[in-house]
């Protein structure tokens, strides 16, 4: 076949097949484009899940009579006009291939009237062919209606889902563009009937009742509300507490400057953030909002603009890292919820029935078992008489089955599972105890070569200094090798060669890496799990109380080193409900 030039409707078709997968890609677009003009109600109206009808109606700024039939050609926007536009985009769309695109496959009715004008105009494409320019009545804004999705390209039809499917991501759709813009007011109809309706949210309450209609009240109980700058970056939003993990990934929301992303670098940061205090398999609920100068993120990646590239993906991974890790180590006992709210069906305790994580991954020699418990008592606590205000956790009242602790505090009774929370004491005292001797190294007593590739030769010489003040000493020996000389000495019983292995493909993927930390972290796990008190350990008052006091001071003491929770609160008027009094 010779080569030739595609007619325009055939081009537009096949840039449909990389914007357009299914209606709720319609509606993306379109929304995206009432966002841009700047409205503040957006009205979304579907039929049969969008295959039958689309109709997308704002009241923005509207669209000039003279530009409609310039806004359904092909490469024709509003939003740049040069390279340097394109690099510091801060609109959603940029492209001017929407609404041709969607022409293209569909028979689509574009009406706009912009504020001023006597009146709107209207005009009708179908398939790509463009009708007459006529005038309209309508509102100032933009009203686009879309019908017979796919009336031409059968084959593509053939790929569509069952009605409910097809709504079911129209509707996760408005719920994502719901909590990027909370100053515009959404309303959600399929077949005639108002299944959503939003309004403006401009104060903090409304924010959080927004969040709440999205994500369920139970998700806004059990949230931590963030509010970080750093660097000309700022990182707002709400992480649930750890004890609202769920067994998917289905409340995982991040934004970047109003725009709905998926990033690798953006999800790492958060895993590690919430790395030690999940239970095995589970997933953190968040909705993250981060603001960047536009010149330092790059959204023109994917064509359906899902992807950003940041211009220092590091310092962006960085700041997500430290300010999820910092307000999850400000949780300690005493702010949690009552276990009703800390303990939703996504997380009952006990729920989940898969390996305890970390006790014995890694193959390591384990250090001598810490002090026994019994050292953390420093002597009596107050007693029965004259014990003042309350502490968080309250005063120790007895001991059940040598596995809980039962206390007595100002809400009521706290359940205490005393190995669980023994562990997570223990565990942050060790990491405590690491990080301020951390760079002691253990030589090997016959160094080790291993083979590497350029590129990881170069994330080599870019980070020895780092990797030697981890208590590493790796010495290049050539363009492809380099050898091993010492290691950790937590590490030293460790696959050396592996472990350096992995360090650099983290290096090259991510610019640096922190599995040291991770390792050595599971690792003093272990020791924690293995030093600390024992289930059907008798105790006595004295050392419950302070184990209670000690959990106080702990950071992350809600949960163990593997997810599990350590204690919950009953509070009054659960007791009350249990023996039916005030009824």
């Amino acid at each position: 076949m010779p080569i030739r030039q595609l007619p325009d409707h055939l081009v537009n078709q096949i840039a449909a097949g990389e914007v357009i997968e299914r209606p709720a890609s319609i509606v993306k677009e379109l929304v995206e484009n009432s966002l841009d003009a700047g409205a503040r109600s957006i009205r979304i109206e579907v039929e049969q899940g969008g295959v039958r009808r689309i109709r997308v109606s704002d009241d923005g700024c509207g669209i000039e009579r003279d530009e409609l039939t310039l806004a359904l050609s092909a490469h024709a926007t509003s939003k740049i006009g040069s390279l340097d536009d394109l690099e510091g985009v801060a609109t959603l769309g940029f492209r001017g291939e929407a609404l041709p695109s969607i022409a293209s496959v569909s028979r689509l009715r574009l009406a706009s009237r912009i504020s001023g004008a006597d009146s709107g105009y209207e005009i009708d494409c179908e398939g790509g062919r463009q009708g007459q320019l006529r005038p309209a009545g309508l509102p100032q804004g933009t009203v686009v209606e879309v019908r017979d999705l796919f009336y031409n390209t059968p084959a593509r039809r053939k790929f569509l889902r069952t009605e409910r499917t097809e709504f079911g991501h129209i509707d996760d759709l408005v719920k994502r563009l719901a909590l990027a813009r909370m100053e515009v007011s959404l309303e959600l109809v399929h077949n005639g009937r108002a299944l959503r309706r939003l309004e403006r949210a401009g104060d903090s309450q409304a924010r959080v009742r927004r969040v709440a209609a999205v994500c369920g009240e139970t998700f806004c109980e059990a949230t931590i509300e963030l509010d970080e700058h750093h660097a000309g970056m700022q990182l707002a939003g709400w992480i649930a507490r750890p004890a609202f993990s769920r067994s998917q990934p289905d409340l995982q929301f991040f934004f970047v400057n109003g725009r709905l992303v998926r990033d690798r670098l953006a999800a790492h940061a958060v895993r590690q953030g919430f790395r030690d205090v999940l239970f095995h398999g589970r997933h953190p609920a968040f909705v993250l909002m981060l603001a960047i100068d536009p010149q330092r993120v790059d959204v023109n990646v994917h064509p359906q603009k899902h992807e950003v590239r940041f211009r220092d993906g590091r310092l962006v991974h960085d700041f997500l890292f430290s300010t999820i890790h910092r307000s999850l180590s400000g949780t300690r006992p005493g702010q949690a919820q009552t276990a009703s709210d800390r303990t939703p069906e996504t997380a009952r305790p006990g729920g989940g029935a898969g390996p305890r994580a970390g006790q014995s991954s890694l193959g390591l020699g384990v250090a001598e078992s810490v002090a026994r418990y019994a050292q953390l008592a420093a002597g009596p606590t107050t007693g029965e008489d004259g014990r003042g205000e309350l502490p968080p956790l309250g005063f120790a009242v007895a001991q059940i089955h040598g596995i809980f602790v039962l206390a007595e505090n100002a809400d009521g009774l706290v359940v205490v599972d005393m190995h669980a929370a023994h562990e997570r004491v223990i565990y942050e005292q060790l990491k405590q105890a690491w990080h301020e001797d951390r760079v002691r190294a253990q030589r090997l007593l016959v160094p080790e070569r291993i083979a590497v590739t350029e590129r990881e030769v170069r994330a080599l010489e870019r980070h020895l200094e780092g990797l030697r003040q981890l208590g590493f000493e790796l010495d290049l020996a050539g363009p492809e090798s380099i050898v091993i000389r010492s290691v950790p000495a937590l590490l030293a019983r460790a696959d050396s060669q592996q472990l350096v292995r992995d360090l650099l493909a983290d290096l090259v993927e991510l610019g640096a890496s922190n599995r040291v930390d991770t390792i050595i972290d599971e690792l003093l796990a272990t020791i924690a799990c293995h030093g600390s008190v024992r289930a059907n350990r008798r105790l006595s008052i004295d050392e419950m109380n302070a184990l209670l006091r000690e959990m106080e001071r702990t950071e992350r003491a809600d949960q163990c080193n593997h997810g599990r929770p350590t204690w919950v609160q009953l509070d009054r008027r659960a007791l009350d409900r249990l023996f039916l009094r005030g009824q």
